[in-house]
């Protein structure tokens, strides 16, 4: 009597594929883009920008806008190159969903419900790397 076994390879869980890895790079490159060019055109806004904090009623709005900034900017290159991505990308999520509440809640405007679901969306991009990490290709490599 023979047996046969047959050689089985089981992959865990936890690993990722070459393609997984590279689409964890777009995702995270096309996030950071958004936030560091929205950073970056906030430095030439300032005037406007800390008068549309102020007018949700935010205080300290000149303290919210470099704040603003340097999270867009630095979160952004942050997360780009991948380095605390799973902490950056956390941060910037509830970030993103504060902002949709507090700055896109006239769910009268049909612009404001789209742009309120945008950032929900982009949440929805920054706790999928919070949760799996930014892949191999990135500084923390997982």
């Amino acid at each position: 009597m023979s047996t046969i076994s047959q050689a089985t390879t089981t992959v865990p869980a936890t690993s990722s594929t070459a393609r997984q890895d590279a689409l964890a790079l777009v995702a995270r490159l096309l996030l950071a883009l958004l936030f560091v060019l929205a950073g970056i055109n906030k430095i030439g806004a300032m005037e406007g920008t800390v008068g549309y904090i102020g007018s949700v009623g935010l205080p300290f709005p000149e303290l919210v806008y470099f704040g603003t900034v340097a999270l867009e900017i630095g979160g952004g290159l942050l997360l780009a190159i991948g380095f605390k991505a799973r902490q950056v990308a956390l941060a910037m999520g509830i970030f993103t969903v504060l902002t949709a509440v507090i700055f896109h809640n006239d769910f009268s405007q049909q612009l404001e419900v789209t742009m309120f679901l945008k950032n929900l969306a982009i949440s929805g991009g920054m706790f999928a790397i919070a949760a799996f990490g930014a892949g191999r290709y990135s500084l923390d490599r997982g």
